[in-house]
């Protein structure tokens, strides 16, 4: 394999469709919400992606065999909007700078052929969150910005660079005539954050007028609280124990007149 190819499995007709990327990366809340919506959706896969820029391993199923990493690109029509929608997710970002530019690349190639008209990529900011995680957009097109913020999105600092396939599709994509907009839940980043791709999720239902059962997602989170809780915990014990040693080190120390 020497460059960046899609295998596409069924093939699709669509109309004004938008596709939704979110692989994987801070708080991992771009692949969780775009997986929650394909698994709540029913959305079916039909095309896949494979990269020499990907990671050089392969993954082993609990069968014994094994795949390459990839992309998988995932189809919902949307009976009573305008918009179907294309989903892609996957098992890595491209880890070469030359390697992002030509995976985002090909995924734009891929979907312009598909009547692509909004590219929508999710993420994760990076922010110590204490209560209910916010989300903050940035586009290309004020008008599709604005219709995120009518969604309670927040509107992004300047100055901030978002990196990876998030951020070189939004920048790339006018070159395909496509307008695109980055949604990025707020998260401390170190653990993967369902609360964090709730309020992005949240968001996208109010801009593209769908609803999904969020109960599964609310399970995650507990499971989230629980970990970071525990975490806590521990960092405290930490702390406790160095302030501790300090103390006894400190009584050992004499003073020779």
């Amino acid at each position: 394999m020497k460059e960046t190819f899609v295998k596409q499995r069924m093939k699709v007709t669509l109309e004004n469709s938008i596709l939704i990327e979110g692989l994987p990366g801070l708080g991992m809340v771009g692949r969780i919400a775009t997986r929650y919506l394909i698994k709540q959706l029913n959305a079916k896969k039909f095309a896949e992606l494979y990269s020499p820029h990907f990671p050089y391993y392969v993954l082993v199923n609990k069968k014994g065999s094994v795949r390459l990493l990839r992309g998988n690109f995932y189809v919902w029509r949307n009976n009573t909007g305008e918009n179907d929608l294309i989903f892609l997710t996957g098992d890595s970002q491209a880890q070469t700078i030359e390697g992002q530019y030509e995976v985002s690349s090909c995924i734009l190639n891929f979907v312009s052929k598909l009547n692509t008209k909004l590219i929508i990529t999710v993420g994760g900011y990076r922010k110590e969150v204490e209560e209910k995680p916010n989300v903050v957009a940035v586009s290309t097109n004020p008008k599709v910005l604005k219709k995120a913020l009518q969604a309670k999105a927040l509107l992004g600092s300047s100055g901030n660079p978002i990196v990876g396939t998030a951020g070189l599709l939004l920048g790339l994509a006018k070159f395909q005539n496509i307008d695109a907009l980055c949604l990025l839940g707020e998260t401390r980043g170190y653990l993967s954050d369902p609360l964090a791709a709730q309020s992005v999720l949240e968001v996208l239902q109010r801009m593209l007028g769908i609803k999904v059962d969020m109960s599964d997602l609310d399970q995650e989170i507990e499971k989230s609280k629980q970990i970071v809780a525990r975490m806590q915990e521990i960092e405290q014990r930490r702390e406790e124990y160095a302030r501790k040693m300090r103390k006894t080190e400190e009584g050992r120390i004499t003073y020779i007149s």
